[in-house]
This record gives structure tokens, C-alpha cells and sequence, in this order.
């Protein structure tokens, strides 16, 4: 009799070993999977999420130059190349000449806003901001964002995918790495959809020391979805594939009054008690591009968290500032410290 139970029990330990063998076999990490979802520990975070981007390891690359470029005023000029996600990305690089300092020269990260990725040229575009800049003793590196001009990758577009905010956090642990650059006094520079990418960065990074933001793209998703109707939209506006995430995620998770917690782990705004140093913020009041509610509404989110923020208005200018760019600008210049 008791050999008897002996089999059975060999017998049943054998049939649940090869169940699970099986599961093992389809999924690895079942049974961590199981612990995790039993202790409360595996949530599902949205890639889009802050939390998501913030467990995210962005380690850059060396920088690799690959074009050299004629020199500034006083500063010379590459079109270079850094690797986010595995992809190439190229990018403007400027450096001052002169004697370097003794922890090198301080950064600035250029996010630029949206231009039609086939028509997007490394060279082209933001040429004065970019030389101002240069010529203050910044090192400049202006990231080209996948898909656009001869970078690898898809282009995403800056509101539906994290992409090109990957590619930047990248580019920062890329020129925190750089022989040339001061690790600890690296600021960030974004217009439009790049002052959007410069906020997500500001929340998910602490390496980020200042932000400046130009008609950023800067309300909550929820102000995206309701409060962002473009006027005089010209004919290079975005194309569909940018755009069409609006409805993707309100089919999949509701409009943001049914489930605001899923909107706000999306929008960098819920997060402004983390940001990384203080914020500057531009815009003009007749914007047709990005509404002035936008930064508006982050200056009074950013103050409300006790963090430091500047907010400069102005009356008759453009998406670009152009009437006030050089009173702009320099206001920009004296937010990033060079001591």
C-alpha cells in the first residue's frame, strides 16, 4: 500500500513539474510574473507615463564627429553623431575655442520644434539661436531627432511616442560623457514641441541644472486634447501620423474627464514638484501656433510647487518671437550659469 501511495505521488509530482516546465518554457518569467502580480509590485505602466520613462535607462554614446563644419565668430562647428536606442543620431554640435575651463565648457541641449522630418537638414534652421548661444561660451548640441534629415529611425512625432524624448535624455548622458563639456552645468533649450520634450526631460532627469522654453508645447494632455486649436495653420503643419495619436489613446483609455489618472500619468505637469532647476518661459500672447494658456498655466503650476520661474510675455510677435528675439534671447542667456 504505501508503495503504492509512493507511485501516485511520484506520478503527480511528475505531471506538475512538466506543467510547469511548460510554462517555464513559454514564459520565462511566469512565475516572477506571478510573485509580482500576487505582492503588488508589477504595475502596468504606459510608456508614455512618467513613471514608465523615469525606470528608463538613457546611456548615450561616445560623440562621434562626422563632418567638420566652417567656424563661428568664436566657435567651432561639427555635424556629429550619437547613438540613442541603437539608432544613429546626427546632430549640431558647437564648442568655444579659447581655453577651455578647468571642468569644461557648459552645455546647452537645443530641442528644436517640429519641422517636416523630410525636410529637416542638421544645418538648416535655428541658426541665429543656436549662435547666440555659441558665441556666450555655451557648447551647443542640438539633436536631430530619429527620422529626421539622415538620422536612423522612425520619425513618431513628440506627443504620441516618447521617441524624441528618448533621443534627447540620450543625448545628455552622451554630453555628460563628453571630454569638452562640464557634467554639472548642462542647461536645456526647447521651442515649441522641443519646450515639451524640455519639460518631460526636466521631470524624468536631475542632470538637467536650467530649462528654457519658447512657445513651448507645455499644457497637460488634457489642455492638448481641449484647449490646443491652431489658427492660420500653415501648409507644412503637422502630417496624420502625428497627429492621430489624440484619438488612438482616447479609444483606448476614455476622454480625460472619465479617467484622469491615466492623462495625468502621461502629462509632465503632474510631476512640476520634481523638476530639475529652474524654468524660463516664453511666449508670445498672439501665438497662433501653441496657445499662450500653455505657459501661462505651467508658470502658475511651477509657482504653486515652490519652484523657480520666470514668465515673459510679449505683445506683437510670432511662434518664433521674431520682433522681440533679441531682448528673448537675451534674457535666455543670463538664465543658464556660467559660474
Amino acid at each position: 500500500m504505501n508503495n503504492k501511495r509512493i507511485k501516485i505521488g511520484i506520478l503527480v509530482f511528475a505531471i506538475i513539474f512538466g506543467l510547469v516546465a511548460v510554462v517555464l518554457i513559454r514564459n520565462p518569467q511566469a512565475p516572477q510574473k506571478l510573485q509580482e502580480n500576487q505582492d503588488g509590485l508589477e504595475e502596468d505602466l504606459h510608456p508614455l507615463s512618467i513613471e514608465y520613462m523615469r525606470q528608463q535607462v538613457y546611456p548615450g554614446s561616445d560623440i562621434t564627429i562626422e563632418q567638420t563644419l566652417p567656424s563661428g565668430s568664436n566657435y567651432n562647428q561639427y555635424i556629429a553623431s550619437y547613438k540613442s536606442d541603437g539608432l544613429k543620431i546626427y546632430a549640431l554640435l558647437t564648442i568655444p575655442q579659447g581655453t577651455k575651463p578647468k571642468n569644461g565648457w557648459p552645455v546647452i541641449i537645443f530641442n528644436h520644434g517640429f519641422i517636416p522630418p523630410e525636410q529637416y537638414r542638421t544645418t538648416e534652421r535655428y541658426v541665429a539661436y543656436v549662435d547666440a548661444f555659441a558665441r556666450n561660451g555655451y557648447i551647443v548640441f542640438k539633436s536631430d531627432y530619429r527620422g529626421h534629415g539622415n538620422s536612423e529611425g522612425k520619425a513618431e512625432g513628440g506627443y504620441g511616442s516618447n521617441a524624441y524624448t528618448i533621443d534627447v535624455l540620450n543625448a545628455l548622458s552622451s554630453m555628460t560623457k563628453y571630454n569638452d563639456a562640464d557634467p554639472n552645468r548642462i542647461g536645456m533649450w526647447g521651442h515649441s514641441m522641443g519646450g515639451g520634450i524640455t519639460l518631460r526631460s526636466m521631470v524624468i532627469s536631475k542632470d538637467i541644472k536650467a530649462g528654457v522654453i519658447w512657445a513651448g508645447v507645455v499644457g497637460s494632455y488634457s489642455d492638448l486634447l481641449n484647449n490646443w486649436r491652431r489658427r492660420n495653420i500653415p501648409q507644412s503643419s503637422p502630417p496624420h501620423w502625428a497627429t492621430s495619436w489624440r484619438q488612438r489613446l482616447i479609444d483606448q483609455y476614455g476622454e480625460p474627464s472619465k479617467n484622469p489618472e491615466f492623462w495625468n500619468s502621461i502629462s509632465a505637469n503632474s510631476y512640476v514638484k520634481d523638476i530639475s532647476g529652474p524654468v524660463q518661459l516664453h511666449h508670445a500672447k498672439e501665438d497662433s501656433h501653441v496657445p499662450f494658456l500653455f505657459s501661462q498655466e505651467l508658470n502658475k503650476e511651477l509657482a504653486e510647487a515652490g519652484k523657480s520661474v520666470e514668465f515673459y510675455s510679449y505683445e506683437g510677435n510670432d511662434h518664433n518671437l521674431t520682433e522681440s528675439f533679441d531682448i528673448a534671447m537675451e534674457r535666455s542667456i543670463g538664465r543658464y550659469p556660467l559660474n
